[in-house]
């Protein structure tokens, strides 16, 4: 799990993201779409278009950290906003949507078919 600073502004951004972005074009996409600063030590998460991916882009002072993961089975439950642009969310909602639970109502997404 990783550990993000609990007094970080979490922002997941509207709609869904091209995953060939790397850490530059997130970056760029944050400071010209959302009017950002990438570097502010604020947390930015991106979806892809199938929603079993996510990239989460954090610098935390001394340098730019991009986080990648994507989900055995299911999707991530993403917020919708109104005219599709990003929404804040608390550092415990981030952690519930990094776990694949639906961060409106806890509870798991995906249970396991089989135990063996």
């Amino acid at each position: 799990m990783i550990a993000f600073p609990a007094a970080a502004k979490v922002w997941i951004a509207g709609g869904a993201t091209d995953m060939r972005c790397g850490m530059n074009s997130l970056a760029l996409k944050v400071q010209q779409g959302l009017g950002c600063d990438p570097h502010g030590g604020e947390i930015f998460c991106f979806r892809g278009r199938k929603g079993d991916l996510i990239k989460v882009l954090w610098h935390d002072g001394v340098g730019m950290s991009l986080y990648l993961k994507r989900l055995e089975a299911g999707t991530f439950i993403w917020p919708v906003s109104e005219n599709g642009t990003a929404v804040q969310v608390s550092a415990a909602q981030l952690g519930y949507l990094l776990e694949g639970i639906d961060w409106h109502n806890p509870r798991w997404t995906q249970r396991p078919a089989s135990a063996g």
